[in-house]
């Protein structure tokens, strides 16, 4: 199905017969103007990554091109490669390929036959300042609370919007559209885009990407756990001892978790699809002067599922540093999920897009593959692994039809399973990362036959929201490099990167603040200054919506007749269907920045990176939760058993762990030394306490893996560094007892 936000036949057209700004074009206007021949990343090149250009041009021989530094002089120069006719822009195109220069520095400009691109920098600094950037926009977001000035400056800066305060109605005691006997007190949460409404299901993957961005850095080896942690981010929560990336993406979840039924009520459990005004509010307006009544839509199995996941998913992440929130959140989603098990079949309608979108989804067995996946990396318990294990979605099968999004889910949990260590077959692991990757070979051989490449829904076709699409995308290409270290998947993210950022046939940087040509007037109802000028512009680090081919409002209707797909676009506050933005694809972008911005290099040459990059899979032998009464600890001589296995690269490596209870003794908890012969030093464990004195390893267990009956073990692992030659451990003990070494 389309990759886009919202269904086609949206709405939104009745939003423009409500606003008194919202007028439609009586005759078509000029289409956008591309800009010169010369096409960049506007904004900056990241070191040690692939530098290319795309130059429009007849001319069937190469070009010269020369690249200029802010004094003027000459620094590169090469010849074009031809390649042709481009059939998603219209354009012929050639192709400047200046990858070999890696100066960093500011004013860089490529010319190629008289003609000069926008000016352009070589560093990281730029993409992690958007790291930040992207992710400030859910503060900017946030519903039910000031936006403060301290935080975001006085020009965004806003009274809490939907707060029972006059002419708000309020979202504290919201009735059901269709009688249901109760209200929920539903503040909070975020704008879900350019409207006032909150939508679960687009809620659910906005959030498990903010909670993912955190998580990957747990089990991903190199991996920057520093760039979001607690205080990198503006917003009220830091300080607070709480990575800020989580604490946004609660934001969202205390919101979802009020969406849901109370006890006692029919659907019990089940959330509530979406809350939003009885119809659609006038350009502008801002959220404390929204007068419009709110009002819930009936439950969905979707939105229950989209709660189930990601709700089980911030149980195991908020475990460290506020235990009462994870018991909460994996109680509502254990609640939610069996509810949607007794409901398998509420689907949202798509003409329920009165006041907000439907979000219709008419296939939910995704979901249901997507929660199992989430509970059972959280529980361990078994009935969430049949369900995964039984599912037709299991082993990377949906990667065979397209990547994910907020209609097509099971993606997430086989990234969550990839990732998280489980007790998964490793055999059925390899092939979930390898259906990843297969998908990201198929990504690469559709960009490479693109002029402009974008790795987008591969039919030709612009969908509502493709820049989220080309960013999910690049969020795949990441991933491959993350199971890999391929410097192929790399240099396809980062081209992703380039697109979003100017190397477009618009020569448009699709990101507010960001180049020379950024986007600036936003489908939205606050940053509306295109239609009043004491309102503010797109702030920085906001994603457009991006070119659709399908044209799906009265003003891309008007400017883009006949416009080839990757021209359908134009920077309109009234053209929705391509200039909205949304909290799913502004969390795409933020995924993409923050690894770009961990995976940037320093100039030179392309960083090294080691293959695998990604945590080990424990064996499945893993038994999280015993139900055995323990009898006797520490084990007797002999009673226990370790296999040791690492995957090495130049200078460092990982290693797995299986620890046996090979006694008649159940162990209550463990202890696990051994020691290290050649000055190996571990930088991160997994599934246990690590700590290392000189050669001496310590490693105690986690509360979920302490009980290991006889028969059973346990699979941990590590990243480690090592110098010249790395020997396997030796002296390994449990509890003070000699382990066998299998």
């Amino acid at each position: 199905m389309p990759l886009r936000k919202r269904p086609a036949a949206m709405a939104a057209a009745t939003l423009l017969t409500l606003s008194a700004l919202a007028v439609v074009p009586s005759i078509a206007a000029a289409a956008p103007d591309p800009g010169g021949p010369v096409k960049v990343n506007q904004v900056a090149y990241v070191p040690g990554t692939p530098k290319q250009a795309t130059v429009v041009s007849t001319s069937t021989s190469p070009l010269a091109w020369t690249l200029r530094n802010a004094a003027g002089a000459t620094v590169a120069s090469g010849q074009t490669t031809v390649r042709g006719a481009d059939a998603l822009s219209g354009d012929s195109v050639h192709v400047a390929d200046f990858s070999a220069y890696d100066t960093v520095g500011s004013g860089y400009v490529l010319s190629v036959g008289g003609n000069s691109s926008h000016p352009f920098d070589i560093s990281a600094d730029a993409v992690r300042r958007l790291r930040t950037d992207s992710l400030a926009f859910f503060y900017h977001q946030r519903s039910g609370t000031p936006i403060e000035s301290r935080y975001v400056g006085s020009r965004y800066s806003r009274p809490a919007g939907h707060v029972n305060v006059a002419p708000n109605q309020g979202d504290n005691a919201v009735p059901c559209r269709s009688s249901c006997g109760y209200t929920l007190d539903v503040r909070g949460g975020w704008y879900d885009a350019g409207d006032h409404g909150k939508y679960v299901v687009n809620g659910g993957l906005a959030t498990w990407q903010l909670q993912n961005i955190h998580e990957r850095s747990l089990h991903v080896a190199g991996a920057d756990r520093a760039g979001l942690a607690d205080g990198t981010l503006a917003i009220p929560e830091q300080a607070n001892g709480v990575p800020d990336v989580l604490d946004e993406a609660r934001w969202e979840l205390e919101f979802m978790l009020k969406m849901q039924v109370p006890d006692g009520r029919p659907y019990a459990g089940m959330a509530h699809h979406k809350i939003h005004d009885q119809n659609w509010t006038a350009l502008p307006t801002r959220p404390e002067q929204d007068s419009q009544p709110r009002l819930l839509a009936p439950v969905s199995t979707a939105a229950t599922l989209n709660l189930a996941a990601t709700a089980a998913q911030a149980s195991r992440l908020w475990k460290p540093y506020d235990a009462t929130f994870a018991a909460r959140a994996l109680a509502a989603a254990e609640k939610a999920y069996a509810a949607a098990k007794a409901n398998p079949n509420r689907l949202a309608p798509a003409t329920d897009n009165t006041g907000g979108g439907a979000y219709e989804d008419n296939s939910v067995g995704d979901e249901f593959y997507w929660a199992a996946a989430e509970l059972y990396a959280t529980t361990g318990a078994a009935g969430y692994r049949a369900d995964v294990t039984g599912s037709s979605f299991y082993r990377g099968t949906s990667f065979a039809n397209r990547g994910y999004d907020w209609s097509w889910t099971a993606g997430l949990g086989d990234t969550t399973l990839a990732l998280v260590p489980n007790g998964l077959p490793a055999a059925d692991l390899a092939a979930t990362r390898s259906a990843i990757v297969a998908f990201a070979d198929r990504l690469l051989t559709q960009t490479a036959r693109q002029g402009y490449p974008a790795p987008g829904s591969g039919d030709g076709t612009y969908y509502w929201g493709s820049n989220g699409a080309v960013a999910n995308n690049g969020n795949v290409l990441a991933l491959a490099f993350d199971f890999t270290g391929q410097q192929k998947y790399r240099g396809g993210a980062y081209a992703a990167y380039d697109y979003l950022l100017g190397r477009n046939p618009l020569n448009q940087s699709y990101v507010a603040g960001y180049g020379e040509k950024p986007v600036r007037n936003v489908h939205h109802r606050f940053w509306a200054n295109q239609n009043d000028s004491s309102l503010p512009t797109a702030p920085p680090g906001s994603l457009a919506g991006g070119p659709n081919s399908q044209l799906q409002d009265p003003v891309a209707v008007a400017q883009l007749s006949g416009c080839k797909p990757q021209k359908c676009y134009v920077d309109d506050i009234e053209a929705y269907s391509v200039n909205e933005v949304a909290i799913n694809w502004n969390s795409a972008l933020a995924w993409l920045a923050n690894w770009a911005a961990e995976r940037a290099g320093t100039g030179g040459t392309p960083e090294p990176t080691p293959t695998p990059t990604v945590s080990p899979t424990p064996t499945p032998t893993v038994s999280p939760s015993p139900t055995v009464s323990p009898t006797t600890t520490p084990p007797p001589a002999g009673g226990c058993a370790v296999t040791y296995t690492s995957n090495d690269w130049s200078n460092g490596f990982s290693g797995n762990l299986t620890v046996a209870n090979t006694s008649a003794a159940t162990w209550s908890s463990w202890r696990l030394t051994f020691r290290f012969t050649a000055g190996q030093q571990i930088s991160q464990g997994w599934s246990g306490k690590f700590s290392q004195s000189g050669a001496e390893v310590t490693v105690t267990n986690e509360s979920w893996n302490a009980v290991v009956a006889p028969g059973g073990s346990v699979s941990l692992g590590f990243n480690a560094s090592h110098t010249g030659a790395n020997p396997a451990p030796a002296g390994f003990a449990v509890n003070g007892t000699a382990c066998a070494v299998r």
